[in-house]
């Protein structure tokens, strides 16, 4: 990418860990493409109070792998006002960027697998075949 990257670890499950793995090897791109793209999919979506709520409830579940991802700085930037929009829908402060990113990224991932899929195609439909290959 051209901008700078933030390093990031979060906490997913296995299971989860391993839905990201296939999501990248299908859409020929590393796991930190994905989960930026999963950010885009999920941020603008948690204006919402009932939203904001379905965050939270992915951070009660134990996570016991850490993944650590890359992300361009102007999308690690939005992990902040993103979590005080969910402390203000909520009352719950997440604490740091890193919370946010994986609540966001569970949330994200709670959905069928070929919805995240058909997104991540959808996302991707104006890339140049150049690129889509690569």
């Amino acid at each position: 990418m051209d901008s700078e990257e933030i390093m990031l670890t979060v906490r997913i499950t296995v299971a989860e860990r391993a839905l990201l793995r296939q999501l990248a090897q299908g859409h020929r791109s590393d796991v930190s493409e994905v989960v930026a793209d999963g950010l885009l999919d999920v941020l603008p979506t948690l204006h919402g109070t009932a939203r904001a709520h379905q965050l939270l409830a992915g951070l009660t579940e134990p996570a016991p792998c850490a993944l650590t991802v890359w992300l361009p700085a102007p999308l690690a930037d939005l992990l902040v006002p993103a979590a005080a929009q969910v402390a203000l829908a909520t009352g719950v402060r997440l604490g740091c960027g890193s919370a946010m990113l994986g609540a966001a990224l569970r949330l994200w991932l709670a959905q069928d697998p070929q919805l995240l899929a058909a997104h991540l195609n959808l996302m991707h439909a104006g890339r140049p075949a150049a690129l889509a290959a690569a």
